[in-house]
């Protein structure tokens, strides 16, 4: 697996689009590096930028970056709502896949270093990349701000890691670590008072506020043993808040960090808000995201909605985001597009897609073509995925059923379990034809020389040894729906049990076409101990569908 960061390195620039575009050009010139998201703020004077791609390159177009951003702003003229205090205020790597955090921390590191040396800038590590965990919070490193920064700098406890212990009055200082992945989300409140925002944020805030005696603002702060102060922690975990206002929008918003996703959901920092807003005679109108998210956070978003609402949890990727782009209130401020905004939309591939996001026509027309692929190993994937679908519409239907509440739970269970299926068999689709147009392509190697030759016939073996494997975890997957719908037959809705009936008939298809697509690709295997386990699994699999399958149609038949 290649290694995979991400890099959101904060600019302080948000309004001049021209400057903004020329630190993005820069880090574009890096060949491998893939920009996925520029979200400039007016009212914050800052612009968020996100890039992937493998950390070499990543680091190198993250340090051009910030030397462009170092020459054309001039942060003595800088003003905004965000806390900063340098030209690139921070600058986070984020393990993606295939990378430890410490690996990602040595990266960081490197950058940081880089940045120091060779740009005189500044350079504070933070989050995983600090070892002295006094200076490891971006908020502590940044108190006082650019204005502050002048004095601060010469404290000896506040030594750069990095380059000069001088505060340039041009670029500032800059921030550069390793973190968790950092989801930084906006809630818009219906008032325009930074005072009742910020009240709301220090309720739910993991650093809450500070106790006060008699009044809880205007009181005097109560302090402890060693005189400091005494804080009353906010209701989430994980998450960083303070109250502004926009006036791009004309409203006041909780700005927030959540530091760690698993822990506090996106979800539940909008209940949250939701819960003390509307103590405090406020509403919640909607919220904004600002960069981009996990998918796993949308759909766990989604699903934790729907749950709310009553309803069946097992429907389709898509809806489960648009449920949660609309209980989120994602969309008032501006358009939600999930493909720019999600991260692993960003990343995918189009090519790993090519079928699957054909219009059913379209499909069947590919097929007809006088191309090999996608051929008979395809449709078998295709057909098991429409029976995983039907079998999935009856759980839902069940699910909805009226008299039927107390069987929410069972078929909404069976209705997710048919969705995760669907998705598997549909990417399935197109593995096949990827693994046929590898044979071909390894047939296609040059055969002159013994080496080459040599090289021609490993490559044919272990791409045909894949085109069986393919093949057979097609049968593996649609036999694992055939529960499902044998539970939809038996137990769900009435009205719909040809349709369960239907899809085991589909279930049977796939699974013969499938095994026919092993055998006759392990018939180009002279020696065949490298997939034998496979075809003795596929023999099994096989008896066993068509016996399973057989007797859900009588009972199909015994009910109508």
């Amino acid at each position: 697996m290649k290694q995979i960061i991400e890099c959101v390195p904060n600019f302080s620039e948000g309004n001049d689009l021209n400057i903004i575009k020329q630190i993005t050009a820069e880090i574009e010139k890096v060949e491998g590096v893939k920009l996925l998201d520029v979200d400039p703020g007016k009212a914050t004077n800052r612009t968020v930028v996100t890039l992937v791609g493998e950390p070499k390159q990543v680091i190198e177009a993250a340090f051009q970056g910030i030397k462009k951003a170092s020459e054309l702003i001039d942060m003595s003229k800088h003003q905004g709502e965000h806390p900063r205090m340098g030209a690139t205020d921070v600058c986070p790597l984020i393990p993606v896949a295939g990378i430890s955090m410490e690996e990602t921390a040595e990266y960081a590191v490197k950058l940081a270093k880089r940045v120091g040396e060779e740009l005189a800038i500044p350079v504070y590590l933070y989050e995983q990349a600090q070892p002295n965990m006094e200076r490891s919070n971006l908020s502590v490193i940044r108190a006082g701000e650019y204005e502050g920064f002048f004095k601060k700098i010469k404290e000896p406890k506040w030594k750069p890691d990095f380059g000069p212990s001088e505060f340039p009055a041009r670029s500032g200082a800059t921030v550069i670590g390793a973190r968790e992945f950092l989801i930084a989300y906006n809630i818009n409140l219906n008032t325009k008072s930074t005072r009742l925002a910020n009240s709301v944020a220090f309720d739910v805030r993991e650093a809450g506020r500070v106790k006060r005696a008699g009044h809880p603002v205007l009181g005097e702060t109560v302090l402890d043993e060693n005189g400091e102060p005494i804080r009353i922690p906010g209701k989430l975990k994980s998450t960083k808040a303070i109250g502004w206002y926009i006036e791009e929008y004309g409203v006041a918003q909780i700005s927030m960090n959540l530091t760690n996703y698993l822990i506090t959901p996106v979800h539940v920092a909008f209940d949250a808000v939701c819960e003390s807003a509307q103590s405090r005679g406020l509403r919640v109108t909607g919220s904004e995201l600002v960069g981009l998210i996990p998918l796993k956070a949308m759909l766990d978003a989604g699903e934790y909605f729907l749950k709310k609402q009553g309803r069946s949890l097992g429907v389709s990727e898509d809806e489960l985001i648009h449920i949660a782009v609309k209980s989120l209130g994602l969309d008032e401020l501006a358009p939600f597009d999930p493909n720019k905004k999600i991260i692993e939309y960003q990343l995918r591939d189009s090519e790993d897609e090519h079928l699957i996001s054909m219009t059913a026509k379209q499909l069947a027309y590919e097929t007809a073509s006088e191309s090999p692929a996608p051929g008979g190993g395809s449709v078998s994937a295709y057909a098991g995925a429409l029976g995983t679908a039907l079998g999935t519409m009856v759980a839902n239907l069940s699910a909805g059923k009226r008299g039927w509440e107390d069987k929410t739970d069972f078929f909404s269970q069976k209705a997710t379990e048919g969705q995760h299926i669907l998705k598997k068999m549909l990417a399935q689709v197109d593995e096949d034809t990827r693994a046929f147009n590898a044979i071909m392509e390894s047939f296609a190697l040059p055969k002159g020389t013994d080496e080459e030759k040599a090289i021609r016939s490993n490559a044919i073996r272990e791409a045909t040894i894949n085109a069986c494997r393919v093949p057979f975890e097609v049968m593996k997957t649609a036999h694992a729906v055939l529960p499902m719908l044998a539970s939809m037959i038996r137990e769900g809705n009435p009205n719909s049990v040809t349709d369960a009936g239907v899809g085991a008939l589909c279930v049977r298809t796939a699974v013969a076409g499938a095994y026919l697509n092993v055998k006759v690709n392990a018939g180009g295997l002279k020696d065949k101990s490298a997939i034998q386990s496979i075809l003795d699994e596929a023999e099994t699999i096989y008896q066993d569908t068509e016996k399973t399958v057989v007797e859900l149609q009588k009972e199909v038949e015994a009910k109508i």
